[in-house]
Order: C-alpha cells, then sequence, then structure tokens
C-alpha cells in the first residue's frame, strides 16, 4: 500500500476551479464515508480550505485515477474539469508535500500560522469519521511534528507580510505588551477581520469595531468579543483607543485633525498609534503633524511587507533543508513499519508450518517409532515445507527471466557469504539440532 495526496491549490488552480471543489465543513465525514465506501480505500484525510482541497489516502498506487473520477462525481462535475489542475504525490513526496503545508511554505502568503490549524482540524475531522489509521496518523503527525520544528529553529513566521500583519507589528512595537490596550477598528471588511484575529492572538485588552453597517461588524464582534459602535459614534470614543486602525471603502476621510487633537486632550496626551491602511486614506494627512500620534499610512506598511517577505524566503531555505531531512526520515519509519508486519506474518506463518510437522513427528513417537526417525522426519519435512512456496516462486521468476528476485533471497538468506552454513547459524542465534552423542569408539 502507498501513501498518495490528490488536490489542487492556489498553485494549481485558479479560484473558479478551487470554489468548484470544495467541501463544506459539514460534509466532511460523510464525503470521507463515500470515499471509503466507494473506492475501497482503507484510510483517508481530507483537506478543504479556501485556498486547497487535498485528499490524503493509504491504498494502492494504481487505483489514483479512481480518486480523480470520484471527486468529479462527488462534486456532479464533467469528467476531466479539475484533472488539468490536479497534482499527485506519493509516499515521500506526499510526506514532504504535507510538511511543507503544514509549516505554511505552501501558503499563498509565505509562512503563515493559519493553514497549520486547519490541517489538524480536518485530521481530526478524519479521526472522529474512523477513516484514519496507523499510516495516515504517522504521516500528519510527523508534518505537525516537523511543523514545529520549523516554527521553531526558523524565523519563517516571524516577519511581518500582510497588511493586517504588519500592522498589528507595528502597534506591537509601539506598546508592547497589547493586553492593557484598547484597539479601535474601523470597517469591518477582510482586512479588519484579518486584523481582528492578529490583534486577538496577540491578547489584546479590548476591541472596539466601527463600521456603516452593523450587521458584519455585529457577526465579527460576536466571534472575537469586541464592541460595536456606529461611524458617528468614533469622535465620542476615539479617546479610549491606543491603537486605531482604518480600512473603509469612503472615498472621503474618516477621521479629521480636529477629531484626533480632542481625543489627545482627552488621554492627557498618552501616545496613540493610527495605521490607515485605506485607499483612498481614511485618515487626513495632517494628523500626522501631531505630537503623541504615530501615524501610519499602507506605503509605510509596503516597507515592513517587504522587509519581512525578503527575510522569511531567506528563512524558507532553512525551512525547505529541515523539511526534506524529516520526508526521508519518516520514509524510514514507514518501510521499518511495513518491514515489521512482513516479519509478523512471515514469523507466524514459519510458526504454523512448525507446529504441523511438530504434531506429525510426536504422533509418529507416540506410535513407537524410534526417536531419531522422528527427529529426521521433523527436521526434513519441515524444511522442506518451509521452502516449499520460495523455491517455486524463484524457479518462476527466473523463467520469467527476473533475476532480481534470485539476488533479493541470497541477500535475504546471507547466502552470499564465505562461512559455512552451520557457522553463520551460530552467529545468528539459529536453533540447532543437537549433535549426536559420540560413542566410545569414536
Amino acid at each position: 500500500m502507498s501513501l498518495v495526496a490528490v488536490g489542487l491549490n492556489h498553485l494549481t488552480a485558479p479560484v473558479d476551479i478551487r470554489e468548484r471543489i470544495t467541501f463544506a465543513p459539514e460534509s466532511i465525514g460523510d464525503a470521507l464515508h463515500q470515499m471509503r465506501s466507494d473506492l475501497q480505500v482503507p484510510e483517508a484525510t481530507i483537506v478543504s480550505t479556501c485556498n486547497r482541497t487535498e485528499i490524503y489516502c493509504g491504498m494502492h498506487s494504481d487505483k489514483t485515477d479512481d480518486v480523480v473520477t470520484w471527486l468529479h462525481d462527488y462534486h456532479k462535475a464533467p469528467q476531466e474539469s479539475f484533472s488539468p489542475f490536479l497534482f499527485t504525490h506519493y509516499d515521500r513526496d506526499a510526506a514532504q508535500h504535507l510538511m511543507r503545508v503544514c509549516s505554511g511554505l505552501d501558503s499563498m502568503i509565505l509562512g503563515e500560522p493559519q493553514i497549520l490549524g486547519q490541517i489538524k482540524q480536518a485530521f481530526r475531522a478524519a479521526g472522529e469519521s474512523g477513516t484514519v489509521g496507523r499510516d495516515l496518523t504517522l504521516l500528519f503527525q510527523s508534518a505537525f511534528s516537523v511543523a514545529k520544528q520549523v516554527r521553531t529553529d526558523t524565523a519563517v513566521g516571524a516577519s511581518p507580510v500582510s497588511v493586517a500583519f504588519a500592522a498589528v507589528s507595528l502597534a506591537r512595537q509601539i506598546f508592547g505588551d497589547l493586553s492593557e490596550h484598547t484597539a479601535l477598528l474601523i470597517g469591518a471588511g477582510e482586512t479588519i477581520e484579518l486584523t481582528l484575529q492578529h490583534l486577538h492572538s496577540s491578547g489584546i485588552g479590548k476591541t472596539i469595531i466601527a463600521n456603516r453597517t452593523a450587521l458584519r461588524a455585529e457577526r465579527l464582534a460576536e466571534l472575537y468579543g469586541s464592541e460595536v459602535i456606529s461611524l458617528a459614534d468614533i469622535p465620542a470614543r476615539l479617546a479610549e483607543a491606543d491603537i486605531t486602525i482604518s480600512s473603509t471603502a469612503s472615498q472621503l476621510p474618516i477621521l479629521g485633525k480636529g477629531a484626533v487633537e480632542a481625543a489627545l486632550k482627552a488621554r492627557r496626551h498618552r501616545p496613540m498609534a493610527m495605521i490607515d491602511i485605506a485607499v483612498p486614506r481614511d485618515i487626513e494627512s495632517q494628523v500626522g503633524q501631531l505630537s503623541d500620534v504615530f501615524l501610519y499610512t499602507v506605503d509605510n506598511l509596503k516597507e515592513i511587507i517587504d522587509q519581512g517577505l525578503q527575510a522569511r524566503q531567506q528563512a524558507a531555505v532553512k525551512a525547505e533543508h529541515i523539511i526534506e531531512h524529516q520526508a526521508n526520515t519518516f520514509m524510514q519509519k514507514m518501510r521499518g513499519l511495513n518491514a515489521g508486519a512482513t516479519i509478523s506474518d512471515l514469523r507466524s506463518h514459519t510458526a504454523s508450518l512448525q507446529q504441523t510437522t511438530l504434531d506429525e513427528a510426536m504422533a509418529m513417537l507416540k506410535k513407537g517409532s524410534d526417536p531419531e526417525k522422528a527427529l529426521q522426519y521433523f527436521a526434513r519435512t519441515f524444511t522442506n515445507k518451509l521452502l516449499h512456496t520460495p523455491s517455486a516462486q524463484l524457479r518462476l521468476a527466473s523463467e520469467a527471466g527476473d533475476t532480481q528476485i534470485a539476488e533479493a533471497a541470497r541477500t535475504l538468506f546471507n547466502l552470499n557469504k564465505n562461512e559455512p552454513i552451520a557457522k553463520q547459524g551460530q552467529e545468528d542465534n539459529i536453533t540447532r539440532l543437537p549433535d549426536k552423542p559420540k560413542t566410545e569408539s569414536e
């Protein structure tokens, strides 16, 4: 059985294709059961986000086309609709790909941390559905461990590379610990939502959302425990804000110099950080002339983002080396597990042959046969039974021109050594029959 990863992401498919192949969170459990039933795959996990849909399976590699067909059928899409955009990875490459995804190296924003939580949730959902076993558990746990090592040993996620992250990083540089500070966010779009996520992760004390319409702001407030106010309430509440981050689609400034001056007076000139990431700007440029105000625009953030991206790219080189090494280590573990299963089956098969032959030899003794003849019968018959099938397979392989099996057998049974077999048996602690006792005449 092989590990197989089949999917597409923002690097291989445009958004109109990605959105057609997604799995809703509430449907993943049913989809996993359906896939396992339809394809008879022993293990499967589905990862589905806005930027990627990926299926990880434990299955025979020659059945990969069946996964592609199932994807089309499940989404009721014409055959081959997704095929040009899909990638397929096997075994080591599948492990390396998942490790890169978990570490943020395969993300649209290099090093972004959210993907690791999404992958963990996908693995948890598969576990709850009963569709993961030994191989996928080892794969995902290894990928999670590698992602942690990459975060610890490299700076791939340390530098800001998004506007929202850069804005919050600036706030941390100015105020340090944010737990005793209040942030006012003006707007309720995607950038503000991402900013809220970063503020929340940074331990911000309190957040206030001001928006033209309350509906979306209230949804964000419910997610992050924020307070919602109207744009008209901003002048009265501005003095509470140590940090103001604005991102609206307004064509005119929302905050003027006069409102900020009044807020500074009420704050007794305690510093304020104001970050305007809107185009056109939401905060009048004259605000930057005021003492005790740190005003930044999207152009200022771009410089930070460019520096952060360069730093992450440098860190990613080290991260790739870590992942390459760990992918090789993972495959060694997998091969060890597979060998262990084969060894266990071989021992069970040998023990069964041994017991059957021993029972026959014991029956001979009970009937009064010479013990020496019974022992000879046991040794000869057990050896013949044990070697019958391997010998037949070797002959068939040789007749077919396959010399690899014969070479493998010589390596497996150590037949290339010059030492006598008896000596090899002693070295390998093989149980041997006792020597026949010597007589006085010998």
